[in-house]
């Protein structure tokens, strides 16, 4: 079996996990570190295949980064040795013998897929010969150059006909105190045939430029009309062609049963997402199911440059993504016994809030780290259940603004709808005056600065955040060093706006600070804890209208 690899490194002495690893959020197993080192060995020294992954000229605009991965299996000998596989394909369409081969080859010799890109791309080459026909082209310039012709004649016209219309106004108030009663009858009526002869006026020439663009019309309707059936002949062609290549990716699960990817999203209900199917982590389960071959435990990590939206790190693992990945693994991973889920694991449970200012309006607390500050869908417990539970007669909405379950620190509240109303106030309109501290994995050069990059939800894995230039949100952070300390940086974060995510996507981003705060285990690496604490806050009291701040230092 070619694909299967045996371990260069002695493992003899560790023992195989008990479980599968749940794919969505892992601490991956010794056998599957061990297996993720010796791959990038491997992908640091190949000759195998040409991909530019942008780790020798980070400028280059070809260059791009690539997610693999590795899957532990158990072969029929009970020999341990593991699979590997890269997302999406390689820059030179190649399949290295080092990888599993694609769940569906769409690109072998004579495929359906091929005829049918080849006659996309036919129609492609039609609708470009027509978009670059000259006469199309001279037409398209004319017609543009009449209608602006056309729209300041007729601007000028109707600018001509509101001075008119003032004038008549001014004579026939001026005539009115010198003339007879039927004078000013004989006057008006002249008044009004002058007012329809520019209406009619400004009619004949709407009319004559109609006729007079009427014909150019016509002739790029001409080109219009191919073009138009030619892209809807495309769109037609690609959506069959998609749905033929969905129902082509059939993946198994433990039982050998299939199901295609129309299936597994319940098309068309459900469209699957572009790419679906070509991930590493559903490549390396479908060929241990189709040879008999046992998962152990996996690990999925990013080798070479970050993407310019997403945060991905050279050599960090992550795990598999959600819209694409998730219903598919589903489905393959069915009857594997998995690790829990940590991702709703309450950890909570046993942590106190400990309460550090309160009034008849305020209070104010110290959340620990992975403490929710609303209830979440799997997880109810948080600060605002216990503050509901020990302040049953509050009337206010009691949370004000919040901090990332993984954030710890200052965290305002209040017991009156009129304090809310105030308070909230503050925050929408910035007054609020707060200071994070912040670990930072690695060192940074200069001393202070603002980070201004957009932010949105990436809708294909959730709950994670994208930098955005078009529809994201407008994010600023102020941000000052305090001291490097054993290869990090300790920061303070002055966040302007209040984005979901924005102090780790801004220090995570490569365009941002480009080091991850310690313990990101959504854009760098896992650890005890998230680094980041709400150590600062200033507002004005509601009723008392004092200043007040607060401070907690933090506990890393």
């Amino acid at each position: 079996m070619k694909h299967f690899q045996h371990f260069k490194t002695d493992i003899s002495n560790i023992n195989l996990p008990e479980k599968f690893t749940f794919p969505f959020y892992y601490e991956p197993h010794d056998l599957a570190k061990i297996a993720v080192k010796e791959l990038q060995e491997y992908l640091e020294n190949q000759r195998d295949f040409q991909h530019d992954f942008g780790l020798q000229d980070s400028k280059n605009s070809t260059a791009i980064g690539k997610m693999f991965g590795v899957l532990v299996v158990q072969n029929k000998f009970d020999e341990i040795g593991f699979l590997a596989a890269f997302s999406g394909k390689l820059a030179d369409h190649s399949l290295p013998e080092k990888f599993v081969p694609p769940v569906f080859n769409m690109r072998t010799e004579g495929s359906f897929y091929i005829k049918g890109e080849a006659e996309i791309d036919a129609i492609n080459r039609q609708i470009s010969v027509l978009k670059n026909d000259e006469v199309y082209i001279s037409l398209k310039k004319s017609f543009k150059k009449l209608i602006k012709i056309i729209d300041e004649d007729l601007a000028e016209q109707r600018k001509k006909m509101k001075i008119s219309k003032t004038e008549r106004k001014i004579r026939k108030k001026v005539l009115e105190t010198s003339l007879s009663a039927e004078d000013i009858k004989n006057f008006s009526k002249k008044l009004e045939q002058e007012s329809y002869n520019d209406q009619f006026f400004y009619r004949e020439l709407q009319e004559y430029y109609t006729l007079k663009t009427h014909k150019i019309q016509s002739e790029l309707d001409v080109f219009e009309q191919k073009i138009n059936a030619l892209k809807k002949e495309r769109k037609e062609k690609s959506i069959t062609l998609q749905q033929q290549l969905f129902s082509n990716y059939t993946f198994l699960n433990q039982q050998k049963e299939p199901k295609s990817l129309l299936d597994i999203f319940n098309f068309p209900t459900v469209k699957p997402p572009a790419g679906s199917g070509e991930c590493a982590a559903p490549k390396l389960l479908q060929y241990a199911l189709l040879n008999d071959l046992k998962p152990i435990c996996m690990a999925e990590f990013w080798w070479g440059i970050s993407p310019n939206s997403e945060i991905r790190k050279h050599k960090n693992l992550y795990p598999a993504c959600q819209s694409r990945c998730k219903p598919i693994l589903s489905h393959m991973l069915q009857g594997i016994t998995m690790d829990e889920n940590l991702l709703i694991e309450n950890l909570s449970e046993h942590q106190e809030i400990a309460v550090i200012y309160e009034d008849d309006e305020l209070i104010v607390v110290n959340k620990p780290a992975e403490f929710l500050s609303v209830p979440g869908k799997e997880i109810s417990d948080s600060v605002y259940t216990r503050m509901k539970e020990k302040y049953p007669e509050a009337t206010g909405p009691l949370i004000v603004h919040r901090l990332d379950m993984s954030t710890s620190g200052i965290l305002v509240l209040t017991k009156t709808k009129e304090a809310h109303k105030i308070l909230q106030s503050q925050f929408i309109k910035r007054t609020v005056k707060k200071r994070y501290v912040a670990l930072l994995d690695g060192k940074i050069q200069e001393k202070s600065g603002k980070i201004s990059l957009p932010i949105r939800l990436d809708l294909d894995d959730r709950p994670k955040q994208l930098v955005d230039f078009e529809f994201g949100k407008k994010a600023e952070t102020f941000w000052e060093i305090i001291q490097i300390e054993n290869d990090k940086t300790r920061v303070y974060f002055y966040p302007i706006t209040g984005r979901t995510h924005q102090l780790r996507v801004h220090a995570a981003h490569k365009k941002g600070l480009n080091a991850p705060i310690v313990g990101d285990d959504l854009y760098g690496k896992k650890a005890t804890r998230l680094c980041l604490h709400a150590e600062f806050i200033e507002f004005v009291h509601p009723s008392t209208n004092e200043k007040m701040s607060f401070t907690i230092a933090p506990d890393f």
